[in-house]
């Protein structure tokens, strides 16, 4: 056989062999000391109305930290210390290992509404945009990546939402983002957003993710930001549930009892009160039992968290509120009474005082 023939078929099979190689996969970036936070500020934060963070909140190199309250942090505030700039440093790693990813589409031009998207890493060279529904399919794996990097600018329309379905998790979806991220009235989004200048979140917006502004500010109005969690504890530890989610509201008075579930670990899990103060006349049990008659009316914020048997945890926000009690039948009568009396017994003293005019 002819070797110069030989030696083209050993060169297209080689060829053929590395064309078939699949490309790596999109990897989510270590967080590192940022990974506890759900806000992180370069120049400040801001807010304004009753936000709740579910995670800590930090600001670096910047000082001025506005709003809370009427804003509620679940979790620890840090202003220009060494924790927040250790999580700046940690953030500007991670917006570099995203931006390191090679691209698998380049959406440039594209709207992401109306997009049902699989994993991969999304490119835009300049700004993106979102009007109406995004869909990120995981395809049934937990761990499935989704990353959108852009030139500059983040904006979603009023009412925008992403919506992750087949198991995917908002703690594997990450926004690098060029410039400034606009979250537009009533937004739901997910996932952690990077900027490297500013993050506002706009009236009613919801973030299940994570606001990291690099140089610029944070800007909230009235949201919530829940920083999200796929699993805690040893290596290996599945994602773990706590339900209900949220604790009804709770009168005050009145003998309240809720019990906690936990799934998706190895049982039985033991509850505790990891953050917070439960409401006055409340306790939790290491069964899950949260039960008492609170005392005093509010909106007091604290976390608990299920583990398992092997050590897996997960933890969950509460801001629960504590209702004062309506007034009964007789209660009304009485402070009409009262009232009544109040301004009889006021009429006659005046009249005897004008009296000896």
């Amino acid at each position: 056989m002819n070797r110069n023939y030989v030696a083209w078929v050993a060169i297209l099979a080689l060829g053929s062999a590395l064309s078939s190689t699949p490309a790596a996969a999109q990897t989510a970036p270590t967080l590192g000391t940022a990974e506890p936070f759900a806000v992180l500020g370069g120049s400040a934060v801001t807010n304004t109305g009753p936000t709740v963070i579910n995670g800590s909140l930090g600001l670096s190199p910047g000082s001025a930290i506005t709003g809370f309250p009427p804003g509620i942090v679940v979790g620890t505030i840090h202003a220009a210390d060494a924790v927040a700039l250790q999580a700046q440093n940690d953030t500007v790693t991670a917006f570099n290992a995203l931006a390191s990813q090679s691209c698998t589409t380049d959406l440039t031009g594209q709207d992401l509404g109306g997009l049902t998207l699989t994993p991969g890493v999304y490119c835009f060279s300049a700004g993106a945009a979102l009007t109406g529904t995004l869909t990120l399919n995981a395809q049934g794996n937990p761990a499935a990546v989704f990353i959108f990097r852009t030139g500059s600018t983040l904006v979603t329309a009023s009412g925008s939402s992403v919506s992750i379905i087949n198991g995917g998790l908002a703690c594997n979806v990450f926004w690098q983002v060029g410039s400034s991220a606009t979250l537009g009235t009533s937004t739901s989004m997910a996932g952690t957003i990077i900027a490297m200048t500013s993050i506002t979140l706009t009236t009613a917006t919801t973030l299940a993710g994570r606001a990291l502004a690099r140089n610029g500010a944070v800007t909230l109005d009235s949201n919530t930001v829940n920083r999200p969690v796929c699993s805690l504890g040893p290596p290996g530890c599945p994602v773990i549930s706590i339900q209900p989610a949220t604790l009804p509201q709770a009168t005050q008075g009145i003998a309240y009892n809720q019990q906690l579930i936990g799934s998706g670990g190895a049982t039985p899990y033991t509850f505790t009160l990891r953050s917070g103060t439960l409401p006055a006349g409340l306790s939790v049990t290491a069964a899950g039992l949260v039960s008492g008659t609170p005392s005093t009316p509010g909106a007091p914020a604290f976390t608990i968290r299920a583990t398992d048997v092997n050590g897996c945890f997960q933890e969950v926000a509460y801001v629960f509120t504590v209702l004062a009690p309506v007034p009964t039948l007789g209660q009304w009568a009485m402070i009409m009474l009262t009232a009544l009396l109040s301004i009889g017994g006021f009429t006659i003293l005046r009249r005897r005082q004008l009296a000896h005019v």
